[in-house]
């Protein structure tokens, strides 16, 4: 997956609030060495520190990703754990699992772990469920209702 355009928003951003690397660091609780993995594009980030990252900007995870040009300015909600907000997902879109993960080729054993909590997903999905229900990534991490 490219997220070069998540090197670019995260250096813009960082640059626009005068932090360095380590500072950043210190604010979100990362290590120094994944931000630099970050902005080597390295590394893709979590769903952890994509929301940190995110809620410290105080922009939409879609803005920081690189998937919308535009930050709207918005109050975002705490996003809840995945496993909470998984079901709530599918009920709100009408969706069952299994549609879900026909369109978005993501394993039946992958979505239980994440409906029962022993995984998260990783960010690539977040970003293919997004896309498969044709909603914001925001939407999918339950930070925004629309």
């Amino acid at each position: 997956m490219d997220l070069s355009n998540f090197v670019e928003r995260l250096s813009e951003l960082m640059f626009d609030a005068k932090l360095n690397v380590q500072t950043l660091s210190e604010k979100i609780g990362c290590d120094q060495n994944t931000i630099y993995r970050y902005l080597r594009n390295a590394r893709i980030p979590t769903l952890d520190i994509t929301i940190k990252l995110a809620d410290f900007f105080k922009c939409s995870t879609d803005f920081l990703l690189g998937l919308e040009d535009e930050n709207y300015s918005e109050i975002y909600n705490k996003a809840p754990p995945f496993s909470e907000r998984f079901p709530e997902l599918l009920k709100q879109c009408n969706i069952t699992q299994y549609k879900l993960e026909k369109i978005t080729k993501i394993s039946h054993s992958l979505t239980c772990y994440w409906k029962n909590g022993s995984k998260k997903p990783t960010i690539e999905s977040i970003i293919r469920i997004a896309n498969a229900l044709e909603r914001s990534v925001d939407f999918v991490l339950g930070r925004t209702n629309v």
